[in-house]
């Protein structure tokens, strides 16, 4: 089952879509960020919807959403500082929706430094952080250096990525002590390789 909310967010209402397996899980929720909004990002990009099949498979209900700014959410884009608050907002709201006390944390390239972020805001939810998963994490571009993450972090990067540099990506993930899946000669979009993405996805779960 798939059905689309609006969640209220500091700017207004954002588009949310909750997708429920036919035999979920009790107690568990994830929530899935989407790439870079200015750049054609929203929840229907094609490796966030990979993400959400992975999670499904697994009995895990899944919440995306439109950052503010895109497609039916209100506001404008905050260079990522307001998506931290949306994605507070969504969470807030998805575990109020399912009850869930175990989340599973994602997002891919510009969604994963906001799934990142938003870390330290969930100690006053209550709520177990699961599984922190970044996907193609733009380490160059937002400050990740500054971010605590859990132990259970995982990192998917392709190596061939024209988007995030790569090495830049392992270097920081090797600092932090972060698992790494590395995808040889894989762009940023996984282009081909979304099949193998969401296995991948599913055999490194928590």
């Amino acid at each position: 089952m798939t059905a689309t909310s609006y969640v209220q967010g500091q700017t207004g209402r954002l588009e949310t879509r909750l997708t429920v397996p036919s035999t979920p899980k009790a107690g568990q929720v994830a929530v899935v960020c989407h790439p870079h909004p200015l750049f054609g990002g929203t929840m229907d990009n094609k490796v966030v919807t990979t993400i959400v099949r992975a999670y499904k498979e697994q009995g895990i209900t899944v919440v995306t959403f439109n950052f503010r700014g895109v497609g039916h959410s209100d506001g404008v884009h905050d260079n990522g500082n307001g998506e931290i608050d949306d994605a507070v907002a969504v969470i807030t709201w998805a575990l109020a929706q399912t009850q869930a006390t175990e989340l599973y944390l994602a997002g891919f390239s510009f969604g994963s430094y906001i799934a990142a972020a938003t870390v330290s805001r969930l100690s006053a939810l209550p709520v177990q952080l699961k599984q922190l998963l970044l996907i193609a994490p733009p380490v160059h571009h937002y400050p990740f250096v500054g971010l605590s993450l859990p132990a259970n972090t995982v990192v998917v990067q392709g190596d061939a990525d024209e988007v995030v540099p790569a090495e830049e990506v392992f270097i920081w993930a090797k600092q932090q002590s972060i698992t790494v899946i590395r995808f040889a000669d894989c762009s940023h979009f996984f282009h081909g390789r979304l099949t193998e993405l969401r296995q991948s996805i599913l055999e490194n779960l928590v």
